[in-house]
């Protein structure tokens, strides 16, 4: 099963930015489908966002509504990770940030630990 560890959450301003990261084990990627999720506070698991998601064939990449022109998914074979690149971050984006890797084939997902994200007023 591959291995996902997430980095780079923190305290910020709003209208700062946060990257983050999720190294993972994976050393291909065609058999995946990428995301970044978010659980805001109090949420359940069952209700995790995906926010930015790529797929690992073909490299097309989705996100939310909301987070459109803010936010900017890419994964560098080369370092084997997943990042997210995050502009203008409002309060209510505060939430903890997880890297998801859906197998294509059997759509079980991993997910690693999250990293929290808490953005000040």
């Amino acid at each position: 099963q591959v291995q996902l560890v997430e980095s780079g959450g923190g305290l910020v301003q709003a209208g700062g930015s946060l990257r983050l990261s999720c190294a993972t084990s994976a050393r291909t990627f065609s058999n995946y489908e990428m995301g970044w999720y978010r659980q805001p506070p109090g949420k359940d698991r069952e209700e995790r966002e995906l926010v930015a998601s790529i797929m690992g064939r073909g490299g097309g990449t989705g996100y939310a509504d909301s987070v459109k022109g803010r936010f900017t998914v890419n994964l560098d074979t080369a370092k084997n990770a997943l990042y997210l690149q995050m502009n203008n971050l409002a309060p209510e984006e505060a939430a903890i940030y997880y890297c998801g890797f859906e197998t294509a084939k059997t759509r079980v997902v991993t997910w690693g630990r999250g990293t929290k994200v808490v953005v000040s007023a």
